[in-house]
């Protein structure tokens, strides 16, 4: 007694009997309404599912069925609430990064962002690359998995030291390669040590992981080597994440004497140490070598991303490993992602063979010269109560340590409402700020008036808290 018909006798009974309980009573099992009613296993099965249909029931595998909630009207959207249970106490937090990443409401000034304002971006450069590269005859075809081979020698020297381009494998963006990297240098639940403040992309990507951050104070001059080495000692971590180059917010330098120190560190401590080298091209003076330049022993895994440089959809980066590190990475992104589109990595590479390359360098450096100043000065008559970290020597950011009092919250969110947004210090750290501080961006304002304008608007909103 299995047939259609059976099926919906059975399921007319069921839908009287959960008409007689209350929302979540539990059906009769499987087992009992076989053996009442002479029908089948199977018979039983689909006269649920029918029911689970409806919005009637819910059916959980290996548990029961239970009566719905009942809903105003007849609910035809799906009751998902039995995810909550499914998923377990997980989450992953992506409310910051959402943040950095959702466009301002029309007249509000934005001091935070990480790309380049549209007037900045090489746009029709790009657009004369993508045009070259789709018109290959292979454009559309299977790249190397690990990336193109032009692609690879460019970012391997662009690495330098000894790097090859069998060290480099090339990922959708800088945020891809640090969670590649994350994941397959430490399991769930291990510590990672990072330095503090640092990238909230970063502690997000972390922590979707399954990682433990642990905080390494910096100073300006980056990440001290002493707190780094008892980190180390402390936590037992075996990886390290860094910014040495324009660190992200401070926009502090690492100098070439600490870089060794820091590599002598981790060397000793038997961990791998993520460079992530984000604004190697937003310098406005000569930088150290990168650390995998100096490194002999595999213990970096460099980071070297061209979507800050350029435009936020160029999502080409490349992740650079040696020894099985190299290997797991690779690994990593085969089963997650297969490879990077091909289109896009030829996009990139005629672009970097090209004159409008080193014309768009020069054009990007020159202004985020003159922005800094613009923002430096802004903040020095509108903010005087402010302390300015360090004058950085490039990148996007200003870093602004602000007076005890000041309620951190309070001021981001009056500065939205009086027309202009701020990055809030606290989701630079993993752990408790030493005080309210804000990273102001200065490339993220369409021309430099917007960004003295908005300045000024976030000094008026200190000054009333202040008298408040």
């Amino acid at each position: 007694m299995n047939d259609d018909s059976s099926i919906v006798r059975l399921a007319a009974v069921l839908r009287e009997e959960a008409g007689r309980l209350r929302p979540g009573d539990k059906l009769p099992s499987s087992r009992e309404l076989t053996r009442r009613l002479g029908v089948s296993p199977v018979t039983v099965s689909r006269a649920l599912a029918a029911l689970a249909a409806e919005g009637r029931v819910i059916t959980r595998p290996g548990v029961g069925a239970f009566v719905a909630p009942a809903s105003a009207g007849r609910s035809d959207a799906p009751d998902v609430s039995w995810q909550t249970v499914s998923l377990g106490d997980r989450s992953i937090d992506d409310a910051t990064i959402a943040e950095l990443l959702t466009p301002p409401p029309e007249g509000v000034i934005p001091l935070t962002g990480g790309y380049l304002p549209p007037g900045l971006r090489p746009s029709k450069a790009l657009a004369d690359a993508a045009a070259r590269a789709t018109r290959r005859p292979d454009a559309w075809s299977l790249p190397p998995l690990g990336g193109l081979t032009e692609l690879r020698r460019w970012f391997a020297a662009e690495a330098g030291g000894d790097v090859t381009l069998a060290d480099v494998l090339v990922t959708s963006g800088g945020q891809a390669a640090l969670t590649h990297a994350f994941r397959a240098l430490a399991g769930p639940g291990a510590p990672m040590l990072v330095e503090t403040p640092t990238y909230p992309g970063a502690l997000a990507s972390a922590r979707a992981a399954g990682l433990r951050t642990v905080a390494v104070p910096v100073d300006t001059d980056g990440v001290r080597p002493d707190l780094l080495a008892e980190a180390f000692a402390v936590t037992g971590a075996r990886v390290f994440y860094c910014q040495p180059t324009l660190h992200n917010p401070t926009g502090a330098v690492l100098p070439a004497r600490r870089r060794e120190q820091v590599l002598a560190v981790a060397r000793a401590a038997g961990a791998f140490v993520i460079e992530d080298d984000y604004a190697r091209y937003l310098a406005t003076g000569p930088v150290p070598p990168s650390l995998v330049a100096m490194d002999g022993h595999g213990i970096v895994v460099h980071v070297n991303s061209l979507s800050k440089v350029t435009a936020p959809s160029m999502r080409v980066a490349a992740v650079i490993a040696r020894g099985p590190a190299a290997r797991r990475l690779r690994a990593s992104q085969l089963v997650e992602s297969f490879f990077v589109a091909r289109p896009l990595q030829e996009t990139a590479m005629e672009f970097l063979g090209s004159p409008a390359w080193r014309r768009h360098r020069a054009a990007v450096t020159a202004e985020i010269a003159v922005r800094r100043d613009v923002l430096l000065a802004a903040v020095a008559r509108h903010l005087p109560a402010a302390r300015v970290h360090l004058v950085p020597e490039g990148g996007l950011h200003v870093w602004l340590h602000l007076p005890q009092e000041v309620d951190e919250p309070a001021l981001v969110e009056s500065a939205r409402r009086a027309g202009v947004v701020v990055s809030p210090g606290a989701i630079h750290y993993s752990a408790e700020p030493p005080g309210p501080c804000v990273r102001l961006t200065h490339i993220a304002a369409a021309h430099t008036a917007e960004l003295t304008e908005g300045v000024r608007r976030l000094g008026a909103v200190l000054d009333a808290e202040a008298a408040g």
